[in-house]
């Protein structure tokens, strides 16, 4: 398979090697997907991402050889999908190995990106590589408001790019981020997805975690935003049945029981970080006190099966009350663990989105800032999303 003026070279494995006899999982607890963050350098400054706010150096991320060998331990494991992302993963000059990499261990691939840095040849190496689908992030559908909230002038280059992807044949997703700016604008947004072909729209509203909580205060929409974003996505639902599936993520602030995050903590899904920490969750690695082990350190299979974090709040032996007793402890499964850690301060403790955690009106002391007559220009500046540096 072509690859520029070059062929794809085959992955060696690096590092600890694929044990011979993987561990078994329990069925209940086995992965079925691998997020696989290659990098947290992006070209975009969005004020609501999740990536930490403290990022380890670039010169410390993985190399294609140990990526590779990730990927391969995934397959193994029984996960089914990989979905490349970062920051940007396009920065990354091997993305397309890694892709085949992927393909080659059977597994799914998808790549979530801002679509800065696609041309027409990448994507067609990409997806000669194995690609699957694609996912590109707007920030609105204005480029104004949307240039503005990206923090760089890309929004006609992301229109551009969806339009390749949708001609190259491969699936497009369109995300898009909610918040109190951009909800005004929803109809328009999903207008937008329509006209460039897209097979599925995901509508999600922020989640505060890494650069989100820092700016909760100027994204917060009011209750009765949200309401009308729920009737206006039901709507488009019905409409475009069959030809684009809506997606539509209600804010957990706004309910009153968690969702099940990550359907569980190490039940269902894993990510590994740029620099080979792996989490049960993108943003598990804020939790204070928590340690997460490396692949460079320890298999895949190990950590899923063995390591401290994984199994610190998987199941729910170690819920206190009111989730111990709670009928929906195995739905909801106590709700995010990153949240808790947020807003009450300890990780193990019931999630605030719960009506009732002990801790819930810390959550609605935060609702109550987003007062109906507060416009946005009432509140902080964003504090706009810094890359990591390198080494000097």
């Amino acid at each position: 398979m072509e690859c520029g003026e070059g062929r794809i070279p085959a992955v060696t494995p690096a590092g600890p090697p694929v044990p011979e006899e993987l561990p078994r999982i329990p069925s209940r607890h086995r992965p079925l997907g691998l997020l696989a963050e290659l990098t947290y350098r992006c070209p975009l400054h969005c004020p609501y991402c999740s990536n930490p706010t403290q990022y380890p150096r670039t010169s410390e991320e993985l190399s294609t050889e140990e990526w590779g060998r990730v990927l391969q331990e995934a397959a193994g494991l029984g996960v089914l999908h990989a979905l490349f992302s970062g920051g940007e993963p396009l920065v990354r000059g091997d993305l397309e190995i890694l892709v085949q990499s992927a393909r080659t261990a059977g597994l799914y691939t998808n790549l979530i990106t801002s679509a800065v840095g696609l041309t027409p040849d990448r994507l067609l190496r990409l997806k000669e590589a194995g690609l699957d689908s694609v996912q590109i992030s707007l920030q609105s559908s204005r480029a104004d408001s949307g240039d503005a909230i990206a923090g760089a002038r890309v929004h006609e280059k992301k229109l551009e790019a969806a339009r390749w992807v949708g001609s190259s044949g491969l699936p497009l997703t369109i995300n898009v981020v909610l918040h109190r700016g951009n909800l005004p604008l929803l109809e328009e947004i999903i207008a937008l997805a329509e006209t460039l072909g897209a097979e599925r729209l995901e509508l999600a509203h922020t989640q505060y975690y890494g650069w989100a909580f820092r700016n909760q205060r100027r994204l917060l929409p009011t209750r009765e935003q949200v309401e009308e974003a729920g009737r206006i996505a039901d709507a488009a639902k019905i409409r475009l049945r069959g030809k684009m599936e809506i997606l539509y993520v209600v804010p957990d602030y706004f309910g009153i029981r968690p969702k099940p995050c990550m359907n569980g903590w190490g039940r269902r899904y894993l990510t590994v970080n740029s620099v080979g920490r792996v989490l049960p969750c993108p943003t598990a690695g804020g939790i204070p006190g928590m340690r997460f082990d490396s692949v460079r350190s320890k298999s895949l299979g190990w950590i899923w099966e063995n390591s401290e974090a994984f199994g610190r709040f998987r199941g729910s032996e170690w819920m206190p009350e009111p989730c111990r007793s709670c009928p929906e402890r195995e739905i909801d499964f106590g709700g995010c663990r990153c949240q808790a850690a947020l807003l009450a301060g300890d990780a193990s403790q019931t999630d605030p989105a719960c009506e009732f955690s002990p801790h819930r009106q810390k959550l609605m002391t935060i609702l109550q800032q987003a007062d109906p007559g507060e416009s946005a220009d009432d509140v902080p500046s964003y504090q706009f999303r810094a890359n990591p540096g390198r080494d000097p």
